[in-house]
């Protein structure tokens, strides 16, 4: 290894260790209510009754799980098991299968429907929770889950993924992961979750239904969700797979890039790897090109007329280290290296909190953080971060245990 990837490496496990998992250790244990809070603000003030999301609970599962699997350390198996049970206990739907979108503070069921992007993580999580532990149980769950996503979720006619369902797995016109969202059948994002979740399933269970549906969402992905003429992702559809959405979102393009190409690899098929490498680098050549601004940081989301949000939000920077860096690994070409980079290095300047620890959620196109003060919440975790930091210890020590 030469010096400068010695050096990146040493500041990539001093963030991921002191500043990103010490923080969650240290901030986020709910001792009154169990779990893990549901809300603290920027300058670590809690808020005792804010509801707990599926996704910040699924993530911190996968986080830590990662982390005990890639280093032993007791702890972080610790707060693994903790998630794994308040996930087991809490967001479980005993009667209708799967898992509920937000329980209150308590841990009462908040929010009952079930939004599948939701359900995509927590098959994540739990294959990832019996790759770190070997529990039986939670690979079983995992594969239940997969089950009941392919009953009730499925496309038959058109392919993919439906949204969400009411609890009792009904159809319903709210299909929306957050405001941001177009209330629309089909989506990018709950597409990419589930090819993500499936492909850490396969990787521990061979089934031959499921080679068959990651197969299938590879070539959904490259088919319909990337546009062939832009090398962007659509974000939006109706279920026959008609665009609706112009918007360009730089984050999600460089995350999908790579994840693309890792379920391929897991899967195994020769000819749909090559396929998924040659559109993820024009996924990241176009990402390079238009979302990366001067200072190295990459800007949230386009349209048609240009840049719409000139933010740099958290989880984007993070994706764009390891996708910048995954087509270096493929193409050999050292613009996507020096991306990485810098990309690493606008997070060290700008993104890390230096006053109150873990990551702003965003800052202005100018570097200072924004107006959001979320630090933990629904959708404030540490799976990007916690995530691209692992993914770039294994990728510049050569100890990839990935596949």
């Amino acid at each position: 290894m030469n010096e400068n990837n010695q050096q990146w490496l040493a500041s990539i496990k001093q963030e991921l260790e002191t500043n990103i998992l010490g923080f969650w250790m240290k901030h986020t244990i709910d001792e009154q209510n169990g779990g893990f809070y549901g809300y603290i603000s920027r300058n670590l003030t809690v808020n005792n009754e804010a509801g707990k999301s599926l996704v910040l609970n699924t993530r911190i599962l996968w986080t830590f799980a990662s982390a005990y699997r890639m280093t032993g350390n007791e702890s972080y198996l610790k707060i693994a098991e903790r998630a794994y049970h308040y996930v087991i206990e809490h967001f479980v739907d005993q009667e209708y299968g799967g898992l509920y979108w937000m329980v209150d503070a308590a841990g009462n069921p908040a929010e009952t429907k079930k939004q599948v992007y939701g359900q995509a993580f927590a098959i994540y999580a739990l294959s990832e929770y019996h790759r770190a532990t070997g529990d039986d149980a939670a690979l079983q769950q995992a594969i239940s889950l997969f089950h009941t996503l392919e009953r009730y979720s499925y496309d038959e006619e058109y392919k993919g993924y439906f949204e969400a369902l009411t609890r009792e797995w009904l159809e319903t016109d709210d299909n929306s992961l957050s405001e941001k969202d177009l209330n629309e059948k089909k989506s990018m994002n709950t597409h990419l979750h589930i090819m993500e979740g499936y492909t850490n399933l396969y990787r521990i269970w061979k089934s031959d239904e499921l080679h068959a549906k990651l197969k299938e969402l590879i070539e959904i992905t490259i088919k319909h969700i990337i546009n062939p003429v832009n090398a962007h992702f659509i974000l939006f559809f109706d279920e026959k797979w008609n665009g609706r959405s112009e918007h360009i979102s730089f984050g999600h393009d460089i995350e999908g890039s790579w994840l693309l190409v890792e379920a391929a690899e897991v899967l195994g098929d020769e000819a749909l790897l090559a396929d998924a490498k040659a559109i993820s680098i024009r996924m990241a050549e176009a990402t390079l090109n238009e979302g990366v601004d001067e200072d190295g940081g990459l800007l949230n989301e386009a349209g048609p007329g240009g840049l719409i949000d000139t933010h740099k939000d958290w989880w984007p920077q993070a994706e764009a280290v390891v996708g910048f860096y995954n087509a270096y690994q493929m193409t050999g070409d050292e613009k996507y290296r020096e991306a990485a980079v810098r990309s690493w290095q606008f997070i060290e300047n700008f993104i890390v909190d230096k006053q109150f620890g873990e990551w702003h959620w965003s800052v202005t196109r100018n570097g200072s953080p924004s107006e959001n003060v979320q630090k933990v919440s629904p959708w404030k975790c540490p799976y990007h971060n916690g995530r691209a930091c692992f993914e770039m210890i294994e990728r510049l020590s050569g100890t990839s245990t990935s596949h």
